[in-house]
């Protein structure tokens, strides 16, 4: 590599060998480019990405620790000595890097493992490779000045924190912590300027397709080149960022309405006409946008993402490569504050200990008395008003609540088993706990492995959610009978491998769906499947509970089918807990 002109080297301390410059160095010194370079682990190179020849500093070999420059010759050569799994780090940083005009270069700058001995050695040691490189007429990669430097592990990890709390790893774009502060930021100056911007939510089609079809690591790749198509088309003062596993971010300045669909369309014009080459084969990716003005229909960083994300989802829902932006929908807004509304309530409840439990009795067929009763939950409100659970307890599914609410009524369930010695009570749990050893865990706690109280514990599993996972729910069942517990499938029938299941749990009680009760003295092929089911039953060893019966007619029909126990308003409303007699 050409060099400045500089003699032999650096004069001995104290012993001038040149002029001394105004500034107080000595000329030969400052010149001394291989020198300077040494004394810091560092060497410089041109690499000709069209040839892909290397051209090294003379120190580059000692600096490296090789024997000589002949295996760092070509681009080839060098990358054979990266770790393997560091490999494409350098060609990422260089194709993927923002452009910039063509005279000053493409700045890029990565950290990767290198092995100075033999190539299939373990040692190792990390290279910081920074520079910049300038495209051909075709805007691609052909010639690259830059300097490697060895450092130390802690460096590189300062470094990737440094640049971590900002961008995102895969893309190099705003990362999911900046670009909320980002969006504020606009939100601040549009407020104080009075200016508007918008905020485009993109998402990448056909990914989960890629992903199927070619692993997750093409899947990648199209990601990352869909982010650079989308960024090449952004103005000055736009950003990108990134926003989930398959959407993106992008903040328009000074943008209304209009121009804000002017934009979306530059983006999907652009995705949609760029081929892209991946490692499998060269594939083409198409997005989906949904918009927001900001602060216009957005004033706060929560309601652009929330909106933007409406938008996107109506934009998905008409075909792919399609723009809608956000409209206030007030059926929308109204049930999405209900929703949260009702997540402050659930949460306030469990708190506050406003959960309740009342019980339905659950009837001995031959003696007509209860022999157990079933727990459902009511959530009180501040004001004393009650709430059923079926107005809550699809909203907690939503949010992931369930397993509190299911270890809430455990509790309330087994200090009820405490108060009342002959009461036997029936809980029913949600798929979630079917998973959660933490609520097992809970009730070994709570009920102290007493089984004179275990034994009066009957858990219900609904049938449609055994069908999910039949291993699980066997061996969560298998733990329940060794604690003493019963279990019983709750809603059979309603599922369409229901004999499938019963083969293979290990149930004591099945609850029989109230679909086939309510018109039973009407309905012959239900009282078929009455019998049928009875018949079955017997054959495993289980009992059987009839739900929703309604009167006494299908109560009849059911005790004479062989029916073991009967549930229904018929034998009376839900009672309280605490209205239960003293001597249960």
């Amino acid at each position: 590599m050409p060099k400045p002109d500089a003699n032999s080297g650096p004069a001995s301390p104290g012993t001038p060998s040149a002029a001394t410059g105004p500034d107080g160095l000595i000329e030969s010194e400052a010149l001394d480019l291989v020198g300077m370079l040494s004394a810091f682990d560092e060497s410089a190179y041109v690499w000709d990405l069209h040839s892909d020849s290397l051209l090294w500093e003379e120190n580059a070999p000692a600096v490296l620790g090789l024997d000589g420059v002949a295996d760092i010759s070509t681009g080839k050569h060098f990358e054979n000595r990266i770790v393997p799994e560091h490999r494409a780090r350098r060609l990422v940083a260089v194709t993927n890097s923002t452009s910039c005009p063509h005279d000053r270069g493409v700045p890029y700058r990565v950290q990767y493992r290198f092995r100075p001995g033999a190539l299939r050695g373990i040692a190792s040691i990390w290279l910081e490779d920074h520079g910049r490189w300038w495209p051909d007429i075709d805007g691609k990669p052909i010639r690259a000045r830059g300097t490697i430097r060895v450092v130390n592990e802690s460096f590189v990890a300062e470094q990737a924190a440094l640049y971590g709390s900002d961008s995102d790893e895969m893309t190099n774009q705003l990362n999911r912590t900046r670009l909320p502060q980002a969006i504020a930021a606009v939100l601040g100056r549009a407020e104080h300027r009075q200016t508007s911007s918008a905020f485009l939510m993109i998402a990448v089609n056909n990914l989960a397709s890629v992903n199927e079809t070619f692993g997750f690591d093409i899947g990648d790749e199209v990601l990352n080149a869909t982010a650079k198509i989308v960024k090449g088309k952004l103005r000055s003062g736009d950003l990108l960022g990134r926003y989930s596993s398959n959407k993106f971010g992008v903040i328009v300045s000074n943008c209304g309405a209009g121009a804000m669909r002017i934009a979306a369309e530059r983006f999907m014009q652009a995705v949609r006409q760029t081929p892209i080459n991946t490692s499998a084969c060269q594939l083409t990716a198409t997005i989906s946008v949904g918009g927001v003005t900001m602060p216009d229909q957005a004033g706060t960083v929560r309601q652009v993402f929330s909106r933007s994300l409406h938008a996107l989802d109506a934009a998905k829902s008409r075909r792919f490569d399609s723009f809608v932006g956000f409209a206030a929908d007030t059926d929308h807004e109204s049930i999405r504050q209900r929703r949260i509304t009702i997540a402050d309530d659930i949460m306030s409840a469990l708190d506050d200990d406003r959960m309740r439990l009342v019980l339905q009795p659950i009837i001995n067929s031959t003696t007509r008395k209860a022999d157990l009763y079933e727990c459902l939950l009511r959530m009180e409100k501040p004001d004393g008003s009650i709430v059923s659970a079926g107005e809550f307890i699809p909203f907690a599914e939503q949010f992931g609540l369930l397993r509190l609410i299911d270890r809430r009524t455990l509790e309330l369930s087994v200090a009820l088993l405490r108060k009342h010695p002959r009461l036997s009570l029936s809980v029913n749990v949600s798929s979630m706990t079917t998973t959660d050893q933490d609520w097992l865990a809970t009730l070994q706690n709570l009920s102290g492995n007493d089984r004179s109280l275990t034994k009066r514990l009957v858990l219900e599993i609904t049938e449609t959610k055994v069908i999910d996972d039949i291993d699980q729910a066997i061996a969560f069942v298998d733990t329940l009978r060794e604690m003493g517990c019963r279990v019983a499938i709750d809603d059979f029938g309603a599922g369409y491998t229901s004999f499938k299941n019963l083969k293979h749990l290990p149930v004591d009680l099945v609850k029989i769906d109230g679909a086939f009760v309510k018109n039973l003295s009407v309905d012959s092929s239900d009282k078929i499947f009455i019998k049928t089911m009875v018949e079955l039953a017997e054959t495993f060893g289980m009992e059987t509970v009839a739900e929703w019966v309604g009167d006494e007619e299908t109560a009849d029909i059911l005790t004479k089918a062989g029916i073991t126990y009967l549930q229904g308003f018929h034998f009376g409303q839900p009672i309280p807990a605490g209205d239960l007699p003293d001597d249960l």
